[in-house]
């Protein structure tokens, strides 16, 4: 990625607190990105999709999502995408506070790239956020 190049992640979290959470970690990794953020699993749709008020919505590079929204669940919103031509290869972080093993199993058989468990302690969250960025944005090449 060329340093004026921008990554383009797409936040579905309904909990505005871990939506700021996010936003501030990735602040504080200084990666190239462009965060964009949606409350549930409609409003993902129609930003993926480009429809209503995201026309010109940017092409997400990653999505960082929520199982549990209200709506369109997150299992939902994942199956929409795996199962969208157009949007099947944008890869999917599932962040949940779901340890579920069920969930975890169910995630991966629906497309999930990835699977990780929110921390309840602050620190240990904005260290998650900031290694998912990392990898995905440093070390992994995206489509």
């Amino acid at each position: 990625m060329a340093s004026d190049e921008y990554v383009n992640i797409l936040l579905v979290e309904d909990n505005p607190g871990d939506a700021m959470l996010v936003r501030e970690s990735m602040r504080d990794i200084k990666l190239h990105n462009r965060l964009h953020h949606v409350s549930d699993g409609d409003e993902a749709m129609r930003f993926l999709r480009r429809t209503g008020e995201y026309t010109d919505a940017a092409r997400p590079d990653l999505i960082l999502l929520d199982l549990n929204l209200p709506g369109m669940s997150g299992r939902e919103v994942l199956s929409a995408i795996k199962g969208d031509a157009n949007l099947e290869v944008i890869p999917i972080v599932v962040m949940t506070s779901s340890s579920a093993e069920r969930d975890i199993v169910e995630s991966y058989e629906i497309g999930a790239n990835c699977y990780v468990t929110k921390p309840l302690d602050l620190d240990q969250f904005m260290h998650v956020v900031q290694s998912v960025e990392t990898f995905w944005l440093s070390i992994v090449k995206l489509p």
